[in-house]
């Protein structure tokens, strides 16, 4: 009666780590994707300046030699 009362007690205890780390899991994902979206904000805000410049420089008529 020892050995199938430690192999539900050992099955449970491997359920409850994987559930642990399938928690950690997801909140290191949102983490992620939460600083992906802040990293695309940024590069979209500085591609539209650089377009601007851009712009800019040509409205003025230089170029860069």
């Amino acid at each position: 009666m020892f050995w199938p009362m430690l192999a539900i007690a050992l099955g449970f205890l491997g359920i409850a780590v994987l559930g642990v780390l399938a928690v950690n899991v997801f909140v290191e994902v949102r983490r992620l994707g939460r600083q992906v979206a802040l990293t695309s904000q940024r590069v979209n805000r500085a591609a539209e300046d650089l377009e601007r410049a851009a712009a800019d420089l040509a409205a003025a008529g230089e170029t860069l030699r």
